[in-house]
């Protein structure tokens, strides 16, 4: 079982930045694909993106390609989200997942067993 807390949310104006942390308890943080979500008031919790277990491998959802950027290192046990060039519906609350058994490409909230308790962005225009 693993523990997630994610950090660095925030209140920024749009074309700004910020950074995201997800960090997770065990020592098995490797053994787990990991991802991003995010959701809006009043919308479903959609994938942002994900990453492989060696974090060699990343997938994108379409809106945020080439302005986010995921990542993690394996011995802090920690996944990061560089969120560039911010948009207003960017707005959300981000949400990091892992699973034993999911690829880096799987979208579904249901492809994900751990949760963290999530973070707020807020992106004003």
């Amino acid at each position: 079982q693993v523990q997630l807390v994610e950090s660095g949310g925030g209140l920024v104006q749009a074309e700004n930045s910020l950074r995201l942390s997800c960090a997770a308890s065990g020592r098995t943080f490797s053994s787990y694909g990991m991802a991003w979500f995010r959701q809006a008031p009043g919308k479903e919790r959609e994938f942002v993106a994900g990453i492989s277990k060696s974090g060699i491998n990343t997938y994108y959802r379409d809106s945020v390609k080439g302005r986010f950027t995921i990542s993690r290192d394996n011995a802090k046990n920690t996944m990061y989200l560089q969120m560039n060039s911010l948009k207003p519906e960017d707005t959300a609350a981000y949400y990091c997942a892992a699973d034993r058994n999911s690829q880096y490409f799987a979208t579904m909230v249901s492809s994900y067993e751990f949760w963290g308790q999530g973070t707020q962005v807020t992106v004003s225009s």
